[in-house]
């Protein structure tokens, strides 16, 4: 072999992922699936009376259900984060975050009571606190520090994430309202219970997969916690953070607090956008009937399609003789993106009024699928690249922690965003979606002219 053709064999390896990859991306494969397959559900099953499968709550009650569950989901990663990082290891914290998750979704199965409902979601959410920030963090783990391949791994995970959230409302959607529809004298039988024995499957699906082939893929890593995992880790651990740490810290701190509107935005789409769809969207496409959970898929789509472009522009730009976007500029563009998906909903609103019970005109299906695919661009620019930075610029010894807080962001959001979102009967839907989106474009435009100096503080030019 030629000097020439060994330089292109080195580089070519460099540049391919370890295959510890591809066994992460199906373990959050599945672990999405079981997710999004229960919340598109979710609300759905809280409004539905109880004579049609589902448990009889208010509008109002269910979005602040949906919202207390959602943002816990995202706070119990800071405990999570903490003792994996400290006691349990990455690896063990996947694996009781996973088998937590899929007897949650089985306790929702096996008895439509609120009592099942609350402990069938509470064994979610302490599942979700072990396994996101880890499986998360698992990634990062596999490459040297400075490796240039960390963002594509991280694109390439985030399609995992996608893949699943796509296929779970169309399988859990036609469970729950058509294969187990039961059609009655005065009413119809939803089979919601089927949608979460089919998350809780999915759940055990992707802990087999991580649990087989990890040992042979991911090696060691992951096993210890990082107190423990090496001298050099430990002596990092004991070790007091240096000046550029601390600053990096406040960056991801910042950052986290803005994509909180962010998410609040976002997160809309298990809740409100679910209600308005469900009651003022036409949702028949030639004699047939969507179901409305099936609109939780379209998010996912746009992703997959629009990922590899995104990644493109990326890779194009940072080519260019201007280089890439600074991360500040990437993500206050994906908020200022998340609120004109909510002016497309206006025009909309103000076709169908806000009153269920008195529908002016049903709105074209065209205007959901619009506002989605505004989202998926916002969505794009901010959480891979939130994803990105957190991991290459966090301290060793608070890596877990603070992807915990940058989770946990989500939490914050979800549990604001419903308690805005439960006083539609108030304020009406027109109201609401303006606020949302206002609120979104002027922060971006603020974390845009903030992105220099945060660049600066973090002391990286391209990330």
């Amino acid at each position: 072999m030629s000097t020439q053709a060994a330089a292109s064999s080195a580089t070519n390896r460099k540049d391919k992922h370890p295959p510890g990859l591809y066994v992460l991306f199906f373990t959050e494969m599945w672990e999405r699936f079981s997710y999004y397959g229960m919340r598109a559900m979710l609300v759905l099953y809280l409004t539905t009376a109880l004579i049609s499968g589902g448990l009889g709550f208010t509008e109002s009650t269910a979005l602040t259900i949906y919202g207390i569950f959602t943002g816990a989901c995202y706070f119990t990663p800071l405990l999570g984060g903490y003792l994996s990082d400290k006691y349990l290891g990455r690896r063990l914290a996947v694996t009781i975050g996973g088998l937590c998750i899929a007897i949650g979704n089985f306790a929702l199965f096996m008895d439509q009571t609120t009592t099942m409902l609350y402990l069938g979601l509470a064994f979610i959410i302490i599942g979700n606190g072990f396994f996101k920030p880890n499986v998360s963090t698992l990634v990062g783990d596999l490459y040297p520090k400075g490796d240039r391949r960390v963002d594509s791994a991280y694109t390439i995970f985030y399609m995992g994430i996608n893949v699943g959230s796509l296929f779970a409302p169309l399988v859990c959607g036609y469970l729950a309202e058509q294969l187990f529809k039961i059609p009655m004298a005065d009413t119809i039988l939803y089979g919601y219970k089927y949608a979460f024995l089919a998350s809780g499957i999915g759940m055990v699906i992707g802990q087999i997969i991580f649990n087989t082939l990890a040992p042979k893929y991911l090696g060691d890593i992951g096993k210890a916690p990082v107190r423990s995992n090496n001298k050099q880790s430990a002596a990092a651990v004991k070790t007091p953070l240096t000046p550029l740490e601390k600053q990096r810290t406040k960056v991801i701190l910042i950052i986290t607090c803005f994509v909180i509107f962010f998410w609040a935005g976002f997160e809309q789409a298990g809740g409100l956008l679910t209600l308005y769809t469900n009651q003022f969207v036409d949702k028949t496409i030639f004699g047939f009937e969507i179901p409305t959970s099936w609109f939780q898929s379209i998010n996912p789509l746009f992703i997959i399609i629009l990922a590899p472009i995104v990644s493109a522009l990326w890779l194009k730009l940072a080519r260019s003789k201007r280089g890439d976007l600074s991360f500040g500029m990437k993500m206050g563009l994906g908020m200022v993106l998340l609120g004109v998906g909510y002016m497309v909903l206006l025009v909309a609103v103000m076709q169908t009024g806000s009153d269920p019970n008195s529908v002016v005109s049903q709105a074209h299906i065209m205007f959901i699928i619009g506002t989605y695919f505004f989202h998926t661009l916002g969505e794009l620019f901010l959480s891979p690249v939130g994803l990105s930075i957190v991991n290459k610029i966090s301290p060793v010894k608070l890596t877990s922690l603070l992807m915990g807080v940058w989770l946990a962001s989500t939490g914050v959001a979800n549990i604001l965003g419903s308690q805005f979102a439960s006083n539609i009967k108030t304020l009406g839907y027109f109201n609401v979606f303006a606020i949302i989106g206002a609120a979104a474009i002027v922060l971006g435009l603020v974390l845009v002219l903030l992105s220099k100096k945060l660049s600066s503080m973090a002391q990286v030019s391209e990330l």
